[in-house]
């Protein structure tokens, strides 16, 4: 027996589910059917219910304890019935569950020590007659198990445990990874988990993968994996180019050098605040960190809003002169990778689910916490003056009126108007000398912020240097991954 075939036989014997797990999930999953069939018999209106996901199709990893049944309910029945009918469904199967939400209500809750979701959505005639994004849902699960036989179905646990363990599974909107039902669907396409990492290693994006051969438009994503149940939409759609880039990675790491613990997930730990001052003490950089009150909203709302903060005051203090080595967007207590087993319900802008089969990526966080926007600056102070070019002298309009624009300018501060080459340069007056002059003025929020973290970004705290040790009892997790990344 090759290394290889050694290590996927161990691997195998791990996380593939023993029949014992599959006979008691089975005879939990019947019996949530059935009480969900007798509630759906006091409605006055048709229904049926269906298994659906990972634990339907044999593909999940075990010790994965989740459970998705989906009510489906006539096409043309009012929006309001449906949510009404299927939150009334739920809540007879779950006395104790909760509602959640992801394009409507369901619930959600616990029975015989599994996770449970009851879901409705409509009974539509295929995938592209979807009156709610989760209609598609039971025709991914028809697709995929008439295709699946038991080699491809372990095939397919062993790539989900190998995502999971290199930190690219789950398409919530904080982790961009893999699917549940693109890692099948991928794993069905090229036969297989050896050669899915077999192909991964070569791949030249973009990369393009139409099961059924639909080709009916072009998507503008480094992966497409066209659904073969819906060809106006790539499953792929919500994967970011560094989860994908880390597949290759991990492809050929793996391939080279085969190991167990490439199938492993390891959170972080926590770094301490000895830790972070010998990082800085070591790299010479400066940190700095803009802390607020998390916005209380579901995670596949919060992590757009918080990059596209990032990304915001990262150009800010770039406008300033403060060069950024590196920044992250941090929440407080979070531990790092995404640990669902998948998506079916997936967030990729044609769905309004979450980032997994339970839905886990549009929980409601228990509190709001903490976030922090976090980068290492190269420079964090600036002279008092700051070059400013204008156009070329040749250009005589502009220049003209650059030119009297600063020659009028009775400012002592203001050196110029000179030429410089071809063109007027003026040195004048800088703004802000300093990184937390510059973050603790109203002109920091003056970047693109998320509307929500706007809102909390008024009341905020900026810590500059050593100051960022503070963050270690919500951020360590976050921190050690800023320290010492790795692919």
């Amino acid at each position: 027996m090759s290394e290889l075939d050694a290590v996927l036989a161990r691997v195998r014997e791990r996380v593939v589910p023993e029949p014992a797990e599959r006979e008691r999930l089975a005879t939990t999953a019947a019996a949530l059917a059935e009480r969900a069939r007798g509630a759906i018999a006091d409605l006055p209106i048709d229904a049926d219910v269906v298994q659906v996901g990972s634990t339907a199709r044999a593909t999940w990893v075990a010790g994965d304890r989740d459970i998705d049944l989906f009510v489906r309910f006539p096409p043309d029945l009012d929006r309001e019935e449906l949510e009404s009918y299927g939150l009334t469904v739920g809540h007879a199967v779950l006395p104790d569950g909760h509602e959640e939400y992801a394009e409507h209500p369901y619930v959600k809750g616990e029975y015989g020590g599994f996770d449970v979701d009851l879901v409705p959505c409509y009974d539509v005639a295929d995938a592209t007659a979807l009156v709610s994004a989760v209609d598609r849902t039971p025709f991914h699960d028809a697709y995929l198990t008439e295709r699946l036989d038991d080699d491809l179905a372990d095939d397919v646990v062993l790539a989900k445990a190998f995502l999971k363990g290199i930190g690219a599974y789950g398409s919530d909107l904080r982790t961009e990874g893999f699917s549940g039902y693109l890692t099948e669907l991928l794993v069905v396409e090229l036969g297989g988990f050896v050669p899915l990492v077999e192909s991964a290693r070569s791949w030249h994006p973009p990369v393009e993968f139409d099961p059924e051969g639909h080709a009916e438009r072009t998507f503008d994503d480094p992966l497409v994996v066209v659904d073969p149940t819906d060809p106006t939409r790539n499953v792929a759609a919500v994967l970011s180019a560094a989860n994908l880039a880390r597949l290759q990675h991990y492809a050929r790491d793996f391939l080279d050098r085969p190991r167990d613990s490439l199938f492993v997930a390891e959170p972080p730990e926590p770094l301490d605040s000895g830790e972070v001052r010998d990082h800085l003490d070591r790299r010479g950089a400066t940190p700095v960190a803009v802390v607020f009150d998390a916005p209380d909203l579901v995670d596949d709302q919060l992590w757009p809003q918080l990059r596209r903060s990032l990304d915001g005051v990262v150009r800010g203090l770039s406008d300033h002169g403060f060069d950024v080595l590196r920044a992250q967007a941090m929440v407080s207590g979070e531990n790092g990778n995404a640990a669902g087993d998948g998506d079916d319900r997936e967030a990729d802008g044609n769905a309004g689910g979450g980032g997994n089969d339970r839905g886990g990526s549009n929980r409601p966080v228990d509190s709001p916490g903490r976030a922090a926007l976090y980068a290492e600056l190269e420079v964090t102070e600036r002279p008092r003056v700051e070059r400013h070019e204008g156009p070329p002298v040749a250009v005589r309009k502009h220049a003209e009126g650059f030119y009297r624009t600063y020659a009028d300018d009775v400012d002592p501060d203001t050196y110029g108007p000179y030429i410089d080459g071809d063109r007027y340069v003026v040195e004048r007056e800088r703004e802000f000398t300093t990184v937390r002059e510059y973050l603790e003025d109203e002109a920091a929020s003056d970047v693109a912020l998320g509307a929500q973290v706007e809102r909390e970004f008024g009341d905020r705290e900026v810590l500059v240097g050593d100051a960022v040790t503070t963050l270690v009892d919500g951020f360590g997790r976050a921190l050690r991954e800023f320290y010492e990344p790795y692919p």
